[in-house]
């Protein structure tokens, strides 16, 4: 059950990512891509965690809150730069959840606990941020994996690919393989996790 705070946590996260100027195609429906991502993040965390509390509940919500204040151009290129612009998004994110659990009146402990979701702190050790991150792994297959084929070569598409499965776990990647992808899409996954051998 949902209780009042929650539920205000929630609304105000969809409130602030109503205004994401950046579209999604999902479906056929063209919406805010950080609010759809949130509902598909929350979808999925139902599903891998359904006795989650709610600081993960928040933190799945939230996780891109208000990604689009601050563009990847505003930082160098390369992978120092990437890295930069990905630390002042997640304290961006992590300050924004904090403000918004605050209004509806979490405790320190549990808007802590939410903002180290956000930030992936104990990745791999915290069953929680685990089961973010694959929620995360599987929106990002199901929305961006075309999209990221028309932009870029097929083998820096491959090896994002092989990473993200790399911090996915064993119950996440059975969930990818039955993933409702395009075919096109399909085999190029499975070709890109099952590389010929070499030899």
């Amino acid at each position: 059950m949902t209780s009042a705070r929650l539920r205000q946590a929630l609304d105000r996260i969809d409130e602030l990512n109503r205004a994401d100027p950046h579209r999604i195609q999902v479906r056929g429906e063209s919406r805010p891509k950080e609010l759809t991502h949130a509902a598909m993040v929350s979808a999925r965390i139902e599903r891998l965690r359904p006795d989650a509390d709610d600081a993960l509940r928040i933190a799945a919500h939230g996780h891109h809150v208000r990604r689009w204040a601050i563009p990847r151009r505003e930082y160098p290129q390369g992978r120092r730069g990437y890295l930069r612009w990905r630390q002042a998004l997640q304290e961006l994110h992590a300050a924004t959840l904090g403000e918004v659990m605050t209004e509806a009146g979490y405790e320190p402990a549990a808007i802590e606990r939410a903002q180290d979701l956000v930030r992936k702190k104990n990745l791999r050790r915290d069953v929680d941020a685990q089961a973010l991150e694959d929620a995360l792994c599987l929106v990002f297959l199901e929305t961006q994996l075309g999209e990221f084929r028309t932009r870029q070569p097929d083998h820096r598409t491959m090896d994002i690919l092989r990473k993200t499965w790399t911090k996915m776990s064993a119950e996440a990647r059975a969930l990818a393989l039955d993933l409702d992808l395009p075919p096109d899409d399909r085999r190029f996954m499975l070709d890109a996790l099952d590389p010929p051998d070499p030899t």
